[in-house]
């Protein structure tokens, strides 16, 4: 049977650029569904989107996330293909993307090689290198670029995805899904090229990027939390140690302890960073439930080979 292969588009307003995608995913995928999802364009995106001959729907609530938790929800597929509506990725390389899905790879990612000078924005290369590196020491696997917006997914993964993440964060959320469930993942280079003229990026260099790294820690808290809390005692405890060491050494030298304030305040830490332990254990079990829920929902659906 033929695997029924579906091209997702979030825009917002990409007037200038959405025919264009949508033409060349079409040429690249000619038996695939195309639906372009708009959040709350002020252009004419949907005229010409839907010009072009492809499903448009609308999504109210803002943000890339919520564009992609609806898309997921919505349609019915064995492959997805999402990409961005600006024209910056090649649709060339989707029959690649759509063939390592096919293969049985959960995700695979278009890696990003820029063809000009443009069509990376001042500090985002350091900045993606800096983010990949930190998820990859984080989770302790290799991967080059989490922010990419040309992914395929497998209807596994697409039915699985807990997305929370509301903005362009959902990308680090994307990856993290399939490497907290050992997913097979693939990555596969693809050239990356400016906007065309007319099109404006709507990322914030620094806003995003801190959303980014907030998402990054508090998806490690919540899934590595013995590391996490562990630390965050270890910190307590080392500073309570520093503040009660000079008080022991005068109460052993005296007899006397001169210093109450500081004592307290070197208990207190000390309570802090026993509750830090025993959260870090409790959570700990929560995430460990909470990964095979997600695993039981992963492994109850089929693969596109099956």
């Amino acid at each position: 049977m033929t695997p029924r292969v579906a091209v997702l588009i979030p825009c917002f307003n990409e007037e200038v650029a959405i025919r264009q995608v949508v033409d060349a995913m079409r040429q690249a995928l000619p038996d695939a569904r195309i639906v372009v999802y708009d959040n709350n364009s002020s252009d004419r995106t949907i005229e010409v989107a839907r010009a072009a001959g492809a499903e448009v729907r609308s999504v109210q609530l803002q943000g890339k996330g919520n564009v992609v938790r609806r898309q997921f929800a919505d349609i019915d597929a064995d492959v997805y293909v999402m990409v961005d509506g600006d024209n910056t990725y090649d649709a060339s390389a989707a029959p690649a993307l759509v063939e390592k899905v096919l293969e049985g790879h959960d995700m695979v990612v278009g890696l990003r090689e820029a063809t000009g000078e443009l069509a990376y924005r001042p500090g985002h290369v350091w900045g993606n290198r800096l983010l990949t590196g930190f998820l990859s020491r984080l989770f302790g696997r290799s991967c080059r670029d989490i922010l990419s917006g040309y992914r395929a997914f497998s209807r596994r993964f697409a039915k699985s995805f807990p997305a929370q993440s509301t903005g362009f964060e959902i990308e680090t959320e994307l990856t993290v899904h399939a490497l907290e469930l050992r997913m097979p993942v693939a990555e596969i280079a693809t050239s990356y090229k400016e906007r065309p003229a007319g099109s404006v990026s709507k990322l914030n260099t620094w806003r995003d990027g801190f959303r980014i790294l907030r998402t990054m820690l508090r998806l490690y808290a919540a899934e590595r939390p013995i590391h996490f809390y562990g630390a965050l005692g270890a910190s307590f405890a080392g500073l309570a140690a520093v503040l009660v060491s000079p008080v022991l050494w005068t109460y052993l030298q005296t007899g006397l302890v001169p210093r109450f304030p500081t004592l307290i305040v070197a208990a207190a830490l000390s309570v802090l960073a026993v509750l830090s332990w025993m959260v870090g254990v409790v959570v700990d079990a929560v995430a460990r439930s909470r990964r095979e829920l997600k695993a039981l929902a992963y492994l109850r659906l089929s693969s596109p080979r099956d």
